[in-house]
């Protein structure tokens, strides 16, 4: 199998980093391998032992580090299973599954089989929001509750991301975290939050300088499939999205799902950040 990593080297200095925030993770849990078959894919489990089971899913350029700030909330209520995506840069297999075909079901089905789940609540970010939207329009018997944030799917992603990047780049004078931080819409935080974001962005960092991307865009799903999702579902935007058609997607929402609640942030870009209280009523609600 082909490496995701541009190097031995790269591999081993994002893994180290995340090995170390896996060591620190805030609250007790287990961290373990189910088999599937995509290959190992790697879970952290943490939360309410007897409460009702949450799975969540980073997005793309990440693992599960993502939800390093959400998991003691979340997991008053829930047995949260934060997973790493496979063929990104976490600890599961690095295969990539075809995008276009029904291998992120098949992969979905055999991480909650592993896991001994019949049913679940799902949170997806970006890419894992996709891959939630995929499961749950395939499987929606198998999704209690559905929380999107910046999902791909509703609605073409923006063809013109690569050049406006560039153009980024050449505006900030090649300071390529800095580009990448105001593609990400992450430049306008303050104080704690903007400690903690620089942070996190140089982890991000980390694993562009040494991961392969997958250069593809992602499937936009059909008005009959996002028609079968009967769960209660939350999709939250932000305006400044430059990645996807955040403004399109809500309104697809609105009109194919009259009961989600679909919601666009001003002034916040791709990366949906802070959203826990949010989530977390939305899971909770009677």
């Amino acid at each position: 199998m082909t490496t995701i990593y541009r190097s031995e080297e790269g591999r081993r200095a994002v893994l180290d980093v995340y090995r170390g925030i896996l060591a620190a993770w805030p609250v007790a849990n287990r961290q373990y391998h189910v088999p599937t078959s995509q290959g190992e894919t790697f879970v952290v489990e943490s939360g309410d032992a007897s409460g009702p089971p949450l799975l969540l899913l980073h997005g793309s350029l990440s693992n599960s580090f993502t939800w390093y700030g959400d998991v003691v909330r979340l997991g008053e209520r829930f047995r949260v299973f934060a997973v790493d995506l496979v063929g990104e840069a976490g600890l599961s297999s690095e295969s990539r599954p075809d995008l276009c075909g029904d291998a992120y079901v098949r992969w979905m089905e055999d991480v909650l089989d592993g896991l001994g789940l019949a049913r679940c609540a799902l949170v997806g970010m970006s890419l894992g929001g996709w891959v939630a939207l995929r499961f749950a329009t395939a499987r929606p018997e198998r999704v209690d509750r559905l929380a999107l944030l910046c999902p791909g799917g509703l609605a073409p992603q923006r063809r013109d991301f690569a050049l406006r990047m560039l153009l980024r780049s050449l505006l900030d004078r090649g300071d390529r975290a800095k580009s990448v931080s105001g593609a990400l819409g992450t430049d306008g935080a303050q104080g704690a939050e903007a400690e903690g974001m620089r942070r996190a962005m140089e982890y991000v960092m980390l694993i562009v300088a040494h991961e392969k991307p997958q250069r593809v865009l992602l499937p936009v799903f059909a008005e009959a499939e996002i028609a079968r999702l009967a769960m209660p579902v939350l999709v939250v935007f932000g305006d400044r999205d430059a990645l996807l058609d955040a403004k399109r997607s809500v309104r697809r929402v609105q009109r194919l799902l009259p009961h989600a609640q679909a919601v666009l942030l001003p002034g916040v870009g791709h990366a949906v950040l802070g959203q826990t209280e949010r989530v977390f009523v939305f899971l909770t609600a009677g």
